[in-house]
């Protein structure tokens, strides 16, 4: 049974950073694609960023974090991190991982098959 576990959400002002885990378990992921999310109050789920567990080189983000956000894989702690820096207020929500059996890149929720309970990130201006 596949479980993500987010961790590392908190209160920030503009500017700074925060680094997100997600770490996953319960198979082997190589093979997988996972992603970030965010859904903030009275908004839609949205997508963030993705990458391929079994090569970290494929990625694709969201315009609106391009630049400032990075996701990674950390293959010997199992967890997929995203870096966030020059965080801005408008970037406050509820932070998914996700994953997905499947190595293309995808951004809808629905083509995700597993999905984490979440992590609190707060902008502050």
């Amino acid at each position: 049974q596949v479980q993500l576990v987010e961790s590392g959400g908190g209160l920030v002002q503009a500017g700074g950073s925060l680094r997100l885990s997600c770490a996953a378990s319960g198979r082997t992921f190589s093979g997988y694609r996972m992603g970030w999310f965010r859904q903030a109050p009275g908004k839609e789920r949205e997508f963030v960023a993705t990458i391929s567990w079994s090569s970290g080189s494929s990625t694709d983000y969201a315009d609106s974090v391009k630049g400032r956000f990075t996701i990674s894989r950390d293959n010997a702690k199992n967890t997929v991190n995203l870096q966030m820096s020059s965080l801005k207020p408008e970037d406050t929500a509820v932070y998914y991982c996700a994953a997905r059996w499947n190595i293309r890149a995808a951004r809808r929720e629905y083509e995700y098959d597993y999905w984490g309970q979440g992590t609190q990130v707060t902008v502050s201006s």
